[in-house]
């Protein structure tokens, strides 16, 4: 028999918005916070009652991409989400559910948020006002959005001196180099645009943006090259060592079996970036790269990496510590491969695209969410290819639960969020799908549609602290709960095309109470604050307590 556990909800304490692909979660599988492994969540299509009703469709260019950033736009503490288009308008939808309560979503009808050609985006506070921006991604280039409160947003690519590649852009990521105001911003290519906008089937190089002399806008775009087609990428402290280097996975299909592969950048501060390489201890890898999430699973406070493709997937761990960027797979040990459907009776391969880790069940283990979809009809790949839910056990493995948790479709997925979208403390997934409608699901706890229980203990943790980079990315929050301790490095980039940006989700198992210690962007280290469970807390750099968040009107 599950455990139950009540929601706090009428005199409550309960969870705001969750951002998951703006972050990396690692918490450490085999080691559960406090209790046992639970079994799968029960997931409600809210679709048609959300009013999140967007379709990302269109001809060649949109068989990839199809993202989604979820940000609060308006400081209310939910989440709300702007879904990309392709050649449809993009939309942003204002969250309007009640906390525990049903899912509800208004759409604005804004001209600068309604463009076409969107492949994806990702929210970023890149001025540091307190105001979350968008960096739109497309078929032509890059838009930054200044957000302006209210969900209101201005063009500002002029205003910060970006000057945008005219390619298909693809993929994003971001992080703050030393004391700069502003933060480097790394950008995807996917192939060339000619005159006509038609796409010449070459790479281009990808790009790196630093901020320029003055400080206000950015320097001309330093080139990553070569660039191999790619389709996503993430800054992260892959050593340890408090540096942020760029891996980025590219798509096999556009470059030569002698050439390509997925890369890793080191980005030293003030210095040119460095491609590493077989000296380093780098082994090439080829795969038709999608996306990319990273965790650490062995508790050694380094990240492993989970890359998308089609086939077999890879989960890349190091092979001997920091010493040397040398991995070997792990997937297939771990199990979560997902070579071929496990749904649906198609036997032919996968094709993956966003990967993103998360507690879904709220027990300290953490799980591992895939879409999955053919590219468009490719015949050597399933066409029948739902997405997956891999649920974390105690002995570090998966198994895979998506049918348990009522997610299967077979429509072609692509970008998705895993987060809280009604701030009841259960994590709730959407999904982008090509030409079909986004769809919409709701968490309701363990047990069965009818009858759902709740899940185990959980807490959200927010950081803030002075500065341009005001919501502290490259951070590294540690809850420890019982014995266990659980790690998140914030960071902006990674899944397919799709990015978030709020409060961190930990899940607690059984464990009424926990502490929590920031190691903040520049290194420094704050105190261990004490926290009760199944409540939202935002961390104040400097400050001695938390400051405990809950619904207005609560």
């Amino acid at each position: 028999m599950r455990r139950r556990r009540a929601l706090a909800l009428g005199t409550l304490v309960v969870l705001a918005a969750v951002g998951l692909g703006a972050v990396i979660l690692v918490p450490v599988l085999g080691l559960g916070a406090s209790g046992g492994a639970l079994g799968p969540p029960v997931f409600v299509d809210a679709t048609a009652s959300s009013g999140l009703s967007q379709t990302y469709g269109g001809g060649y260019e949109a068989t990839l991409g199809g993202g989604l950033a979820v940000f609060d736009c308006d400081d209310d503490g939910l989440p709300d989400v702007f879904v990309a288009g392709g050649d449809n308008p993009a939309g942003l939808f204002h969250n309007d559910s009640t906390p525990g309560g049903g899912l509800r979503f208004t759409h604005l009808n804004d001209a600068l948020t309604s463009m076409t050609q969107v492949t994806g985006a990702y929210p970023i506070d890149i001025d540091g006002d307190g105001q979350v921006d968008l960096a739109v991604l497309r078929v032509g280039g890059v838009e930054l959005l200044r957000g302006l409160g209210g969900c209101r947003f201005e063009q500002a690519n002029a205003r910060w001196s970006f000057s945008s590649p005219s390619t298909w852009v693809t993929a994003f990521s971001a992080t703050w180099e030393g004391s700069d105001a502003l933060p480097t911003l790394a950008v995807g290519n996917y192939v060339g645009l000619d005159a006509q906008g038609n796409a010449t089937y070459t790479c281009p190089d990808n790009l790196l943006y630093r901020p320029g002399a003055s400080g206000s806008g950015y320097a001309a775009a330093i080139p990553l090259a070569p660039g191999y087609c790619t389709l996503s990428m993430l800054f992260s402290d892959w050593d340890g060592s408090g540096r942020r280097d760029l891996r980025i996975s590219n798509d096999r299909h556009y470059y030569t079996a002698a050439e390509g592969g997925e890369q890793l950048w080191r980005i030293d501060p003030g210095q040119a970036p460095r491609l590493y390489g077989a000296d380093d201890g780098w082994v090439k890898v080829q795969i038709w790269g999608m996306g990319i999430a990273s965790q650490d699973l062995t508790g050694d406070g380094l990240p492993e990496v989970y890359l998308t493709s089609q086939g077999d997937n890879k989960l890349q761990t190091l092979l001997s510590g920091p010493g040397k960027p040398t991995y070997r797979d792990i997937a297939l040990k771990r199990g979560v491969i997902a070579t071929h459907p496990v749904n649906g009776g198609d036997p032919l391969p996968s094709t993956a695209w966003h990967p993103e880790f998360a507690d879904v069940n709220n027990d300290g283990y953490m799980d591992l969410y895939v879409s999955k979809g053919n590219i468009e009809q490719v015949p050597d790949y399933a066409s029948r290819d739902p997405s997956n839910l891999f649920l974390g056990q105690a002995d570090g493995n998966y198994i895979e639960e998506a049918a348990a948790a009522g997610i299967v479709n077979f429509d072609h997925t692509r970008g998705a969020a895993v987060v809280d979208l009604n701030a009841d403390g259960l994590l709730d997934l959407v999904e982008v799908k090509v030409n079909a409608p986004v769809r919409v699901w709701q968490n309701v706890g363990t047990g069965t549609a009818s009858e759902p229980e709740a899940m185990g203990d959980w807490l959200e943790v927010g950081l803030h602290q002075a500065g341009g980079n005001r919501d502290a990315i490259g951070a590294v929050i540690e809850v420890k709960a019982g014995e266990q301790v659980l790690r998140h490095e914030v960071v902006v980039g990674g899944g397919h095309i799709s990015g978030e940006l709020g409060r961190v989700h930990f899940g607690l198992g059984s464990a009424p109470e926990a502490q929590v210690r920031v190691t903040w962007p520049d290194g420094v280290q704050g105190p261990w604050l004490s926290v009760a469970a199944n409540q939202i807390v935002d961390v104040e750099r400097g400050a001695d307590e938390v400051r405990t968040w809950t619904p207005s009107g609560s």
